[in-house]
């Protein structure tokens, strides 16, 4: 070695290291010269040295034998432990880019690999905090993230909602918490465009909110006054009351869960759009269906389900579902309606997306044309060199009778 490792290194076959050198963060275990550095060294979660083949450091990271990605890397050089000091300025880092992007404190504070915490997010609800670790390394460091957050927002609440299914690939157990703070009868709030949503950080779906379709939704601006919009997959009615607040005459949000079509009633009365916003529990291809048959249309009809590509391999499955989706949309829309259409499937890819819209609509004789291409919000930025930070994809599309 040329240089002092503070912490046991993690060897990696010779050329394994361009993918790192080039900006990932990510080590596959078939990557490891497990004979300088046997995985088996490892604790899940252990710091660690990430060196190449002729003993260079490349920085620090830390470790988990029994992932197929086997190590991130969180700090370029050897100069900065992964401790609570490197947190505290990675988080004000963090911290300094939305406060030039938001007016008040509602967004994804950290996002993973784009902000340099692998594996950690944090969602930011005015003075509550929502943290998620879906790595061992991350879990590891909670109590230092957590003393960290409150050194730098100084937060009423934090809590850790560590149930997403990715944590079983690191064998971590799912659970959710609060981890600073007293806990309060009242509901947390989340403000978007001067409306409030009711989120819950332990029953919701992800950490609570989905802040990276907000800019998406402000779109809806001059596409909704007096319109009828159908939004399904509507969760707390994110996009639906966004479409009312713009004007529209009647809305109607659609959700599996009960939990949600409760949320988005008291959603509706606590932002006084009770009397134009309902909401229905039903599956959503099952309810597209039911309203072909009714011979029910609407001008606005968005679809922003969860993700159906959730592996590489189900990409064909995926596609198919994609399109018998689209094509249900296109369906039940006016003769010139407007088709918001979404994707967070990191594998499916953004031309498949449109593909799929394209194939519906010719099966219909229906001509759509994009007016939008729609992507992640700035509180969720793209790191270039690490596709998978590159998520969310959507269109808003004009689809008519074809000529």
């Amino acid at each position: 070695m040329t240089e002092d490792i503070a912490y046991p290194p993690l060897v990696l076959k010779r050329g394994e290291d361009a993918r790192l050198r080039a900006g990932h963060l990510w080590v596959f275990s078939n990557e490891v010269d497990v004979e300088r550095s046997p995985l088996s060294g490892f604790a899940p979660g252990d710091a660690c040295a990430i060196v190449d083949s002729r003993g260079r450091a490349i920085g620090v990271g830390y470790v988990n034998p029994n992932s197929l990605i086997c190590a991130r890397l969180v700090n370029r050089g050897l100069g900065h432990a992964l401790d609570r000091s490197l947190l505290v300025h990675r988080l004000n880092i963090a911290l300094a880019l939305r406060e030039r992007l938001y007016d008040e404190p509602y967004y994804r504070l950290v996002f993973g690999e784009s902000d340099g915490l692998p594996g950690l997010t944090i969602d930011r609800f005015g003075d509550v905090l929502v943290a998620q670790a879906t790595t061992a390394g991350m879990e590891r460091l909670k109590d230092a993230i957590t003393e960290a957050a409150v050194k730098v927002l100084k937060p009423r609440q934090l809590w850790w909602k560590n149930d997403a299914s990715i944590r079983a690939l690191e064998h971590l157990p799912e659970y959710a918490d609060l981890a600073y703070g007293e806990p309060v009868a009242q509901p947390m709030l989340v403000r978007e465009a001067g409306l409030e949503f009711e989120c819950d950080p332990v029953g919701g779906q992800k950490t609570g909110w989905f802040y990276d379709q907000r800019g998406n939704r402000d779109h809806l601006a001059r596409l909704c006054e007096g319109k009828r919009v159908l939004d399904m997959f509507s969760y707390l009615g994110g996009w639906g009351l966004r479409a009312a607040a713009f004007g529209a005459r009647e809305v109607v949000c659609v959700d599996a869960s009960q939990d949600a079509v409760d949320a988005i009633t008291r959603n509706a009365a606590r932002n006084g759009m009770a009397d134009r916003v309902s909401a229905v529990r039903a599956d959503a291809f099952d309810h597209l269906k039911a309203l072909r048959e009714q011979r029910e249309h609407y001008d606005v009809v968005v679809l922003d389900p969860p993700a159906f590509v959730k592996r590489k391999k189900d990409l064909a499955e995926g596609r198919i579902a994609y399109r018998r989706l689209n094509e249900l949309g296109m369906q039940v829309l006016s003769r010139d309606g407007i088709l918001v259409t979404c994707s967070c499937s990191h594998h499916m890819p953004r031309a498949a997306l449109l593909d799929a819209v394209q194939q519906g609509a010719r099966h219909l004789d229906r001509q759509a044309q994009v007016l939008v291409s729609l992507q992640q919000g700035p509180d969720h930025p793209v790191h270039p060199a690490i596709p998978e930070t590159d998520y969310l994809k959507g269109y808003i599309l004009r689809v008519l009778p074809a000529a």
